[in-house]
C-alpha cells in the first residue's frame, strides 16, 4: 500500500511527507498505520484533479527553503528533514527525509 503513493509522490507533493512518514513503518506496520493510508487513499480519490502548475515567468531565480526537527519523533527519535526548491517560483524538487 506504500508502493502506489510513492510512485505518486512525484507529481503530488501534497502527500510525500505522510507517505514518507508511514513508510518507516513497512516493517511492524499496526492498524493506525493502516487507517491512516486508507485515509490518503480516499483523499487520493477526492483529489484526482490536483496536480503541480508550472507558471511561465522571465525571472529563473533559484529560491530553496530547508528545515529539519533533529529527533522530535517521539516513537522512533528519528530526524525529519526537508527541502523544497524553486526555480521562477515554480516548485521543481523537494526532498522530505
Amino acid at each position: 500500500m506504500i508502493g502506489s503513493p510513492l510512485y505518486l509522490t512525484m507529481s503530488k507533493s501534497d502527500i510525500m511527507f505522510n507517505i514518507f512518514l508511514f513508510a518507516r513503518f513497512q516493517k511492524e506496520p499496526r492498524e493506525v498505520h493502516l487507517n491512516a493510508i486508507k485515509h490518503i487513499f480516499k483523499y487520493l480519490i477526492g483529489t484526482p484533479n490536483l496536480g503541480i502548475l508550472f507558471k511561465g515567468r522571465e525571472s529563473f531565480r533559484l529560491i530553496s527553503y530547508f528545515d529539519a526537527d533533529y529527533a522530535a519523533d517521539k516513537v522512533e527519535r528519528k530526524s525529519t528533514s526537508g527541502s523544497c526548491h524553486l526555480v521562477g517560483g515554480n516548485l521543481v524538487t523537494w526532498i522530505c527525509d
